[in-house]
């Protein structure tokens, strides 16, 4: 999670994009929180590769320090200080690179049920797509073991494109080819990356089978988060395994059209909000109408008619005025 989410400006310029809530929980917090119920075994440490400590300071940290602690887990926190690709990040983790490990992308939230193969040395997640063509792939042989990853391909190889979540029975062999990767300097787009590290265990005859995921949601950009924010809601309301509505939400003459997340001490007057609505606590809004939005804490908005909205924390939005500053990056459409 070391990246600086700059697609998902004006958002990401004061919160790092893994920290920004969807559905009312950080990003990282759900992902994590999800692979550990589909591993359906002990987690003894979570490693978290992070950018410099000017950027993921010391609240980051305590972050996810109780994120690990409430899966009964250790933190270890790394720092990535140079872009150098997914592999280098991997490496900068070199000493929890032992035993069964998970590798996850930060940006990334999954509904998934299934049970890991114990044949398999690894398990690389995939989701059934439609324009194979816009993705990574993998290319099965007869028995549905994945023997080569291909990356935006011109011809059809499947319909499984790789999400960024793999699972590794030991994650040693894995660290022991990237370290070969950076030693001989193999480099692509100017990055060193796991693909590589995992082609050269393949080559070596290592068994990888896909896990398949039900449902893969991205948060790389304003429009997909907003998305993503509403499908998280209609899946938390079916599960009903959290609560969705504070009990100290005050609403005067307004209506809640679930699913919405309302966070502590958020305030509606005269307001119709949702459905797919997530508002942070301490909120406030007046006069207006909100749908398919997502909008973070302590922020005021009155006399506004929203749909497809991002709007971050702190901020002050009167539907009377033209003259508004939101932040840099910001498109009004």
């Amino acid at each position: 999670m070391a990246g600086r989410g700059s697609r998902l400006r004006p958002h990401s310029l004061t919160v790092p994009k893994p920290l920004i809530p969807v559905a009312g929980k950080p990003i990282v917090h759900r992902l994590v929180s999800d692979i550990a119920k589909v591993l359906k075994q002990p987690i003894e440490e979570v490693a978290f590769v992070l950018g410099d400590a000017a950027w993921f300071g010391d609240d980051v940290v305590q972050s996810l320090t109780e994120l690990a602690n409430s899966l009964g887990a250790k933190a270890s926190i790394y720092r990535q200080d140079k872009p150098l690709g997914t592999g280098h990040a991997i490496m900068c983790a070199k000493p929890s690179l032992s035993g069964s490990a998970v590798i996850a992308y930060a940006d990334t939230l999954i509904r998934a049920e299934f049970d890991l193969d114990p044949e398999a040395d690894s398990v690389i997640w995939t989701k059934e797509v439609e324009n194979p063509e816009a993705y990574g792939v993998v290319k099965l042989n007869k028995s549905e073991e994945i023997v080569e990853l291909v990356e935006k391909p011109k011809e059809f190889v499947s319909n499984q494109a790789v999400i960024g979540i793999y699972y590794f029975k030991d994650v040693e062999i894995l660290k022991n080819k990237l370290q070969e990767v950076l030693d001989e300097n193999v480099m692509n787009g100017g990055e060193y990356q796991i693909n590589d590290g995992i082609k050269r265990m393949m080559a070596d005859g290592k068994v990888f089978k896909t896990g398949t995921v039900d449902e893969w949601m991205d948060c790389g950009n304003k429009e997909i988060t907003v998305q993503t924010n509403g499908k998280m809601l209609g899946f938390l309301k079916k599960d009903g395994e959290e609560t969705l509505i504070d009990a100290s939400v005050n609403l005067e003459n307004s209506k809640v059209i679930e699913p919405c997340f309302l966070g502590k001490n958020v305030v509606l007057k005269n307001t119709t909000i949702g459905p797919n609505v997530s508002i942070g606590e301490g909120s406030v809004i007046e006069n207006s109408t909100i749908k398919n939005s997502l909008i973070q804490t302590n922020t005021v908005i009155k006399n506004a008619n929203l749909d497809n909205a991002m709007i971050g924390n702190h901020v002050k939005y009167n539907g009377n005025f033209t003259n508004i500053s939101i932040g840099d990056y910001s498109v009004l459409e």
